[in-house]
């Protein structure tokens, strides 16, 4: 019997279906290398080249190493969940669209809602972390120029701005030259990160890595109250600055650097053979970055004291920079920069094409104005909704400070991940007729083991953050029953019979 209401589901073959309409047709261009580069492109950035060395100075030592591989075990459970869904339902919109077709059209709400929280957050954060870079580029140059200057009361920043425009055009323009542009500095960034992992290993002390859990203390970001993780402060502790708490807390916060293969779903539709290359790009771009974040994470505890890391009390934070700085490497600094400056710009761009393409699908669904998911003859491109996420991300980058929003990005996430991870078991038993190429494997232990590993990363987050997270929830609920539940193409699919009748 099919559902009705809040818990109506858009079939699979009826999400297939809507990909072939010819308005919000999308181009299939993108190959499994395509996606490989987008997910290394989105996830090699903002964590490896400022959060390793801040989270290893404030919250946990050169224990940082472990944290990063607690996300990485948390998100290949995950991932495994979203390379079955991926090929299975090679349709745009990532765990929206997976959840319209298990959980239904309330849950997807709820879930692009998240998705829409966490891809914006994360561009403007991004982008005004580049917009850093680029003023300590341009005094390379011997340019004094700041990059965020007074306007009107607020204080703009001008160089997240230009970024952000810039990658409005480029994202408009098309997903194949979106693509050529971020292998590029892909490969340039992934240059960068080398060198610093060999350059530094020459400077490394194995002194630097006892103890390698430091002894808590009261201090730094992770502080105590609803400053301190939600475990440590259900568990009575009195903060989760270094120790076991702080372990579990960084990689809370680290986690904001894998969530590329979660962008990388949202492009299922525009992928040439997404049954085979979808999984492929998820697991590839995942296996790499992993590696790359442990060996970063080694080098830089290992070069200088975690100590050193920690940022001071005029606010200055340390980045990959800082180590090498300590021991008079300018160059290895210099590179450093221009490495971050190329990471940080494909980050943007990543996360802003994800936040694309899931407003693309919810506005194909009716869920939000459907002229949002129009595109364009010339580009095959929703260039409509390119241009309100760049408004979107323009207006909060230029204009707002930046604070505490990776842990509301993260948390957007994982609510992500727990309902893809349960959904491939729901869909598993609803539908199991569906090809499938791609299998997670030992099925349902593997993502009941997700779910765990995703939850106990989500308690480790602040106690605020939850605040802000249900508050921007509830938003969306007041948004979706006040437009979506009664102008959704379900809700009119539902209206079709009773108008009948009446007639």
């Amino acid at each position: 019997m099919p559902r009705t209401g809040l818990l109506r589901t858009k079939s699979v073959e009826q999400s297939r279906a809507d990909t072939d309409e010819p308005d919000t047709r999308l181009r299939k261009n993108l190959s499994a290398f395509d996606l490989v580069m987008f997910g290394v492109a989105v996830t090699i950035g903002a964590g490896i080249f400022t959060m390793t060395a801040r989270t290893a100075g404030n919250i946990a030592g050169p224990g940082v190493a472990l944290s990063f591989v607690i996300s990485a075990v948390a998100c290949g459970l995950a991932a495994l969940c979203y390379a079955e869904f991926a090929s299975t339902v090679p349709v745009a919109g990532s765990a929206y669209t997976y959840s319209y077709a298990t959980f239904g059209e309330f849950v997807a709400w709820i879930l692009g809602w998240d998705l829409l929280l966490e891809l914006a957050l994360g561009s403007a954060v991004v982008a005004k972390g580049w917009s850093e870079y680029l003023q300590e580029a341009l005094r390379l140059l011997g340019i004094q120029a700041k990059t965020t200057v007074p306007l009107a009361g607020f204080d703009f920043d001008w160089g997240a701005v230009v970024l952000t425009l810039a990658l409005t055009v480029v994202l408009a323009v098309g997903i194949k030259l979106s693509a050529r542009v971020t292998q590029v500095i892909t490969l340039v960034k992934i240059a960068v990160v080398l060198l610093v992992i060999f350059a530094g290993l020459r400077w490394i002390d194995t002194a630097n890595y006892r103890p390698f859990i430091p002894e808590p203390t009261g201090g730094g970001s992770g502080g105590g109250g609803l400053d301190q993780s939600l475990f440590s402060l259900v568990l009575g502790g009195s903060t989760s600055n270094f120790g076991v708490f702080g372990i579990f807390a960084g990689a809370a916060i680290v986690f904001f650097a894998f969530i590329g293969f979660d962008v990388v779903a949202t492009t299922a539709e525009e992928t040439r053979n997404p049954q085979r290359d979808m999984p492929r790009g998820i697991m590839g771009s995942l296996a790499i970055v992993t590696v790359l974040y442990v060996a970063v994470a080694l080098v830089v505890t290992g070069m200088v004291s975690y100590k050193e890391l920690a940022t001071k009390p005029d606010g200055t934070k340390a980045t990959l920079a800082t180590a090498f700085t300590h021991h008079g490497q300018t160059w290895t600094a210099s590179f450093i920069i221009i490495g971050a400056l190329a990471g940080l710009t494909t980050v943007v761009m990543v996360l802003m094409l994800g936040q694309i393409r899931v407003l693309f699908a919810m506005a194909r669904d009716g869920l939000i104005p459907r002229a949002l998911a129009k595109t364009a003859p010339a580009t095959g491109t929703p260039v409509r909704a390119t241009v309100l996420v760049g408004i979107f991300v323009v207006i909060a980058s230029g204009f707002f400070p930046a604070s505490k929003l990776e842990e509301m990005v993260n948390v957007g996430t994982l609510a992500a991940f727990i309902m893809v991870s349960v959904g491939v078991v729901i869909l598993r038993r609803t539908r199991p007729d569906l090809p499938r190429s791609f299998r997670t494997p030992m099925v349902p232990l593997v993502p009941a083991l997700a779910v765990l590993a995703c939850l106990w990363v989500m308690v480790n987050l602040t106690a605020m953050t939850w605040v802000r997270f249900l508050i921007w929830m509830a938003v969306g609920l007041v948004l979706y029953f006040a437009y979506g539940y009664r102008k959704s193409r379900m809700a009119e699919a539902e209206r079709e019979p009773a108008a009948e009748i009446a007639e």
